[in-house]
């Protein structure tokens, strides 16, 4: 068998310091950095597999890749590939899973114990000489809460959010899962929707993004929000429409929002959630909860697994073009 070309075209989204374990088969690899749209084309067209982040590879793009037969996604999500034109071609598509389940609930947490707990703030004011002008021991410029007796709603029940709400649970918060917004009658498992959003302290997302969930939080939403929670985004940018989010911060809607994504990565310097920066109870984090170094490795090892169980006419964790 003639060795596989297998591309990996961000390879640049995996810290360096992270090594990247070959196939045990016979192949030629080739790295890139960084793709931009407009050299996808060129640099997959003699690929047998190619190794994608975030890369986007559109219908038109996989038409100038005759030799393709695998996708091995360096990520759980699936928004970035042409799905249904693999499936057309029979072009194999596996994503890594599970990889994530500490990482993500220790950031989400990070997140929620640093605004319910006003951390920004305080920093901020002792950095200012706050403390010594109070000419105390403390000063409460700022509210503290516990989690311990609080509300968490979780929008979403793959494994990360049952690992928010493992995490939860050991805080002693009282945890609600949302049924799907079109639920007529959510099972005793769920709460309805709308409930969540009234009845929560705290909402974290950890969803999937796609037609049915994409601006699922808008305005509509944070009006629903009675209790003005925390706001936790470490899923995907376009769950939330940001000016809504925007609107709901600066009019006291929730109380704060720690967001770990955004609809443009990385956002312009316009961008909503930008502008936010300039509020102690918003945080914004640069699409990292997920890159601890034990997630990362755990990821690369999959990737190799993926591209191997594919060698041996094994496919394994397949999202697209298996018909067997």
């Amino acid at each position: 068998m003639d060795p596989l070309r297998i591309v990996f075209l961000d390879r640049d989204t995996l810290p360096p310091s992270i090594e990247i374990p070959a196939p045990g088969v016979p192949h030629e690899w080739v790295s890139h950095g960084r793709t931009a749209p407009d050299e996808v084309g060129e640099r997959i067209r003699d690929a047998d597999i190619v190794i994608t982040n975030k890369v986007v590879l559109t219908a038109a793009m996989l038409q100038q890749a005759p030799r393709l037969r695998m996708i091995a996604l360096a990520a759980t999500g699936t928004d970035n590939i042409d799905l249904a034109a693999c499936d057309r071609r029979g072009i194999i598509v596996s994503n890594v899973r599970d990889y994530a389940v500490h990482t993500v609930p220790e950031h989400t947490f990070a997140l929620m114990l640093a605004l319910r707990r006003n951390l920004l703030a305080y920093r901020q004011s002792v950095a200012g000489g706050r403390w010594q002008e109070s000419g105390q021991f403390c000063y409460f410029d700022f509210p503290v809460r516990d989690l311990a007796g609080a509300t968490l709603g979780i929008i979403g029940r793959g494994a990360l959010g049952e690992a928010v709400a493992e995490v939860a649970r050991a805080f002693d918060m009282r945890v609600q899962f949302a049924a799907r917004r079109d639920a007529d009658s959510p099972t005793e498992d769920y709460t309805s929707f709308s409930h969540v959003l009234r009845t929560s302290d705290v909402i974290s997302l950890h969803c999937p993004l796609n037609e049915q969930t994409r601006g699922m939080i808008g305005y509509d939403e944070f009006s629903l929000m009675d209790r003005k929670p925390l706001l936790i985004n470490t899923a995907r940018g376009g769950l939330v429409d940001e000016s809504a989010l925007e609107h709901a911060l600066q009019s006291g809607q929730i109380s704060g929002a720690g967001f770990d994504v955004a609809t443009r990565e990385p956002p312009g310097s316009d961008h909503p959630l930008m502008r936010l920066l300039r509020f102690p109870n918003f945080i914004l984090t640069p699409h990292v909860a997920w890159a601890s170094d034990e997630a990362i490795r755990a990821l690369a090892n999959q990737v190799r697994d993926n591209i191997e169980a594919f060698c041996r006419d094994a496919p394994r964790n397949v999202v697209a073009g298996f018909h067997g």
